[in-house]
């Protein structure tokens, strides 16, 4: 669970993100997930998104580099695969779409994770090696 900390205002934020995402493409979040209260719905998601990283084995690598934040980025290509160009990781390999993940109650399968910032990168480093 440390990867996704046990912490309101990062939960809140992901539940936000969650309900911005149902608000945007008009779909009915109650009737998917019970609840619009952001804490709730990041609750939900977090618990999701341990449940998926404690699925399988895991590899972890460190690429270092000039401008290695946005290189990897732009090669594992847009968080949610169903936006992803073709060509990279997520494009290639994956299909998932968020109304399908959480209409199964599930965490998005995006196949790969990414630091998004240099100070995500060292408390992901810490915490893996």
């Amino acid at each position: 669970g440390q990867q996704y900390p046990d912490d309101k205002n990062w939960i809140r934020s992901v539940g936000k993100k969650t309900v911005d995402t149902y608000k945007k493409y008009n779909l009915n979040i109650v009737e998917d997930l019970g609840t619009d209260d952001a804490l709730e719905v990041g609750n939900l998601v977090r618990k999701w998104l341990i449940q998926q990283i404690t699925s399988g084995p895991i590899i972890a690598i460190i690429l270092s580099g000039n401008h290695a934040i946005e290189v990897v980025r732009k090669i594992v290509g847009n968080t949610v695969p169903l936006f992803a160009e073709l060509g990279t990781i997520r494009g290639d390999f994956s299909i998932d779409s968020p109304d399908l993940s959480n209409k199964e109650k599930r965490a998005l399968q995006n196949l790969v994770h990414a630091s998004s910032t240099m100070e995500e990168a060292k408390g992901e480093i810490s915490l893996w090696f």
